[in-house]
């Protein structure tokens, strides 16, 4: 039974975000709305990355001493003056690894 929940959930999640893909137009938006929607995944990346920087394991929130945070800044740091992603990720990601090895 849950199963079937579960692919029927699938199928939904699917066919919605696959409806939008094929049957709306880019032409039929005015600038505006593109415009609009042209920020979409700039406001989608923190509400996936900043959980998982200032969350725990358990929910509660790191402590300023946590080698996340300062991966994280050093990430930022890098990102805004670089502008190169490549970069971004791997300093915040050698930043984080040197504090926890």
């Amino acid at each position: 039974m849950s199963w079937i929940a579960v692919i029927i959930a699938g199928l939904i999640t699917y066919f919605t975000r696959f409806s939008m893909i094929t049957f709306v137009n880019s032409k039929m938006m005015s600038k505006k709305v593109r415009l609009v929607l042209s920020y979409v995944p700039s406001t989608v990346f923190p509400a996936i990355i900043f959980p998982a920087v200032f969350y725990n394991d358990f929910g509660s929130i790191v402590e300023m001493n946590d080698p996340k945070i300062f991966g994280f800044i050093s990430a930022i740091i890098i990102g805004f003056f670089s502008r190169n992603v490549i970069a971004t990720i791997m300093t915040g990601l050698i930043v984080y690894w040197l504090l926890i090895f």
